[in-house]
């Protein structure tokens, strides 16, 4: 069966490719303009670049290539629909019928375009599952009582702004919200933390509470800590089996250094 990809920002669609090739799979590309790495043509066998709005383009490339199954990998920012962007008449047409235009609603609607193709949206970690972040304390040190109790505060608000697909990542420093998630993304939100607060803040990340494994997946990676670093954060609380770890191995090194502890919650 053939697989396509849907490929956005950052390290993610790399890692898919990388998890594709070892088992030997090539994937059909849709290459985001306004946003997949151009680094991604050196890599991929296959590339179709489109325009963020160009639904009906992306959907008659994959059928040309077979394509019964796709993963979306790779954040898009949805706000460039609203700021230039200009949509073709298929993506029109979804955007006029959404109840509303969050996250969930514009990837659920492409996704459902998708399905009325043949073509199934799986599991964005379907070839990657061994990089989702596993249970437990991560590094060697450990939180410390305050950053557990902030990790604890934390995950109330932010399991809860998640239900409201509001963002997935708070700051809290001394059982108070410093910043919440919104449309910037993690690193934006812990940067403005430390403008507001620097110093002992505790980053809290997390999967949505029914989270849809086919997009929207929580990440981190080496950026995130050195931004905490920047932020003056000690403590990252990352949701287990649901966040995958981008450059595990550096990342965790990294945090190391720094004195950051990482848990899976």
């Amino acid at each position: 069966m053939k697989l396509g990809l849907i490929a956005g920002n950052g390290q993610f669609p790399f890692l898919v490719l990388d998890g594709a090739r070892k088992r030997g799979i090539s994937l059909a590309v849709v290459a985001i303009k306004e946003e997949t790495d151009i680094r991604i043509n050196d890599v991929a066998d296959n590339v179709q670049w489109t325009g963020i709005g160009q639904l009906g383009k992306m959907i008659s490339y994959f059928k040309h290539e077979g394509v019964e199954q796709a993963m979306m990998a790779g954040q898009v920012k949805h706000v460039q629909l609203f700021s230039g962007a200009l949509p073709d008449v298929r993506m029109m047409k979804m955007l006029w019928n959404l109840p509303r235009r969050n996250t969930d609603a514009l990837i659920g609607g492409v996704a459902e375009e998708l399905r009325k193709e043949g073509i199934e949206l799986i599991d964005s970690t379907h070839l990657i599952t061994d990089q989702l972040a596993p249970v437990g304390i991560l590094t060697k040190r450990k939180p410390d009582e305050t950053e557990r109790e902030n990790i604890e505060y934390g995950l109330q608000i932010a399991k809860e702004i998640a239900r409201l697909d509001l963002g997935q990542t708070i700051v809290v420093r001394a059982k108070a919200c410093v910043a919440i998630e919104a449309m910037e993304g993690t690193d934006a939100t812990i940067r403005r933390a430390g403008e507001i607060a620097n110093g002992k803040l505790t980053v809290v990340k997390v999967a949505k509470p029914d989270q849809d494994m086919r997009f929207d997946v929580p990440v981190v990676g080496l950026p995130t800590i050195e931004t905490m670093i920047d932020a003056g954060a000690t403590c990252l609380s990352i949701t287990a089996g649901k966040t995958l770890i981008f450059d595990r191995e550096a990342m965790l090194k990294r945090a190391e250094a720094a004195k950051i502890a990482v848990v899976g919650s």
